[in-house]
C-alpha cells in the first residue's frame, strides 16, 4: 500500500519502509555498502523512496620512521566522522529535478606533520594527515539544494558548500594532502575554503552535452568561518569579499575508457596582504611599515585523470593515470606554483579484484618574494643561525611521494597502508628528509 501523502515527510517514510521491508543483506556483510547492513530492507526501501542516510568515517595513522625536524619516533591519530542526509525532492514533494543535502562532519586527533616533520616555527605546505586540519571541531560541512533546468540542461546549486565540492574536484584515495582534494584550496587555504569548512555560495553549470560542461561560482569569503567556535555559523559578520571560480570540464569516454578535464580560473575580490612589499614598494620587514594591501587574488588550475586500460571488457580493473597543476598570484601568496602526477591500479590480482595500488610525486613552490620576506626578517631580528629560536626558516621546495595499497575488505570497508616521502619538509632545506609510514581507515556505517 502506498504510503499517505500528508505523512510523507514525518514518520510515515520510515513506517512504510519497515511494512515493505525486503530480505537485504545483514551487518558486517562483504557485500553490502554498509556497516550496519541494509536494516532489514528498511534503508533500500526509504532510497527508493528519496530518504538517503549516511555515516561515514575516515581515519589516518601517521608515523614518522625516519628524518624530520624531529626525529624523536612517534604515532599520531586522526579522524573525521561524516553525518549526512540527502533527500530527493522530486520523489518526496513532486519538486522536479531537486535534491536537497545536510552533512555534519566532526574532526579530532592530531597529526604528526605539525612537530615531529614540520618545523614548528613555519610550518609545513603539505599534510601527512590529510583528514587533519581547519579546527578540530563540529561542522556544518553542506547545506544546500540543488535544482536541475531544460531537461537537466541548467544545473544550479545553492545554499553552503566549499569550492572543491564542484571545482578542482578531485579524489581522496591518497592520505598526503598533496594528492588528495582540491588542491587550490590546499595552496591558497586564506581565501578558498575546501571541505569541512562551507560558506553561502552558489553555483550554475550548464551542460552542453553528456561529456563537457561549463559552471561558475560565487562564495562568501568569510575567514572567521575557519574559526573552531563558528562551525555552526550562518551569519554573513566577518565577511571581506568574494571568491569566484569559473571551470570547463570535459569527461569523455575513450574506447570506453572514462577521463575527465578540467580547466579553471578563480577570482577573489577581498583584499589581500603583499607577501613582501609595503606601500612604498619596498619590503615590508625592513621598513616596519605595514604590509601592502592588494584588491584582489587569482589564479588557474589544470587537472587530468585518464583510464588508460582495462582487463578485457572489464573497465573496473586497469591503470589510469592522473596530473593536477596550479599557479597563483605571486603577489599576495606564499606558493606560487604546484605540479603533481601519478597512477592508479586498480584490480591488480584476480583473487582480488577490487583492491588498488597508487603511486604519485608533487613539488610544492615557494613564491621567491616569501622567501625574500623571510630573509629579511631575519635581517632586522639580527639573526642568521638556524637553530636560535628567533630565526625565520626560508622556504623554497618541498617535494612529496606516496605509494600505497588498498585493501577492499569489504564494500564498506577499506584500509589503505601507505608509505610517503618527503624531501625539504615545509621547504626547509635544513630541515632532514623524512619517511612516514600511514594508515587510512575508510568506512560507511
Amino acid at each position: 500500500m502506498p504510503c499517505p501523502p500528508a505523512f510523507r515527510l514525518l514518520a510515515a517514510p520510515l513506517l512504510c519502509a519497515l511494512a515493505a521491508s525486503v530480505q537485504a543483506t545483514p551487518m558486517f556483510s562483504a557485500d553490502s555498502p554498509w556497516m550496519l547492513g541494509d536494516w532489514n530492507g528498511t534503508r533500500s526501501a526509504l532510497a527508493e523512496r528519496g530518504y538517503d542516510f549516511s555515516l561515514d568515517y575516515t581515519g589516518e595513522m601517521g608515523s614518522n620512521l625516519h628524518g624530520g625536524y624531529d626525529h624523536d619516533r612517534s604515532a599520531r591519530y586522526s579522524d573525521q566522522f561524516a553525518f549526512g542526509s540527502h533527500l530527493d525532492l522530486d520523489r518526496i514533494l513532486g519538486w522536479n529535478a531537486t535534491e536537497f543535502q545536510l552533512t555534519i562532519t566532526e574532526r579530532h586527533g592530531n597529526n604528526i606533520s605539525n612537530d615531529r616533520i614540520n618545523d614548528p616555527r613555519v610550518g609545513g605546505f603539505t599534510s601527512a594527515q590529510e583528514v587533519w586540519g581547519r579546527g578540530q571541531t563540529w561542522r556544518l560541512t553542506q547545506l544546500w539544494i540543488r535544482q536541475r533546468y531544460f531537461d537537466g540542461a541548467l544545473d544550479v546549486k545553492a545554499g553552503r558548500f566549499g569550492e572543491g565540492e564542484d571545482f578542482n574536484s578531485f579524489p581522496c584515495d591518497f592520505q598526503n594532502l598533496a594528492f588528495c582534494g582540491s588542491q587550490v584550496g590546499n595552496w591558497v587555504g586564506d581565501s578558498w575554503y575546501n571541505w569541512p569548512v562551507s560558506q553561502w555560495a552558489a553555483r550554475v553549470r550548464y551542460n552542453f552535452s553528456p561529456e563537457l560542461y561549463a559552471q561558475v561560482g560565487a562564495f562568501e569569503q568569510n575567514p572567521s568561518n575557519l574559526e573552531r567556535n563558528n562551525g555552526f555559523k550562518l551569519s554573513g559578520s566577518g565577511t571581506r569579499g568574494a571568491m569566484f571560480p569559473v571551470e570547463l570540464v570535459w569527461s569523455p569516454a575513450i574506447r570506453g575508457l572514462k577521463g575527465e578535464y578540467r580547466a579553471g580560473y578563480y577570482y577573489s575580490n577581498a583584499n589581500a596582504k603583499d607577501v613582501y612589499r609595503d606601500d612604498n614598494d619596498q619590503s615590508a620587514a625592513l621598513s616596519g611599515q605595514n604590509y601592502r594591501s592588494r584588491s584582489s587574488k587569482h589564479g588557474f588550475w589544470l587537472g587530468a585523470q585518464q583510464q588508460v586500460t582495462s582487463l578485457a571488457s572489464d573497465h573496473s580493473r586497469g591503470l589510469s593515470v592522473f596530473a593536477n597543476a596550479t599557479l597563483h598570484d605571486k603577489k599576495t601568496n606564499a606558493i606560487d606554483n604546484y605540479v603533481q602526477a601519478g597512477v592508479v591500479y586498480k584490480g591488480p590480482f584476480d583473487a582480488r579484484a577490487q583492491d588498488d595500488i597508487g603511486f604519485a610525486l608533487a613539488r610544492v613552490h615557494v613564491n621567491p618574494a616569501y622567501r625574500k620576506n623571510a630573509a629579511a626578517h631575519n635581517r632586522v631580528a639580527g639573526v642568521d643561525d638556524f637553530d636560535e629560536p628567533a630565526f625565520l626558516p626560508v622556504q623554497d621546495t618541498e617535494y612529496s611521494a606516496e605509494l600505497y595499497y588498498g585493501i577492499h575488505l569489504a564494500n564498506w570497508l577499506t584500509l589503505r597502508p601507505n608509505l610517503q616521502y618527503i624531501r625539504h619538509p615545509g621547504g626547509v632545506q635544513a630541515v632532514d628528509d623524512a619517511l612516514v609510514g600511514g594508515l587510512k581507515i575508510q568506512s560507511h556505517f
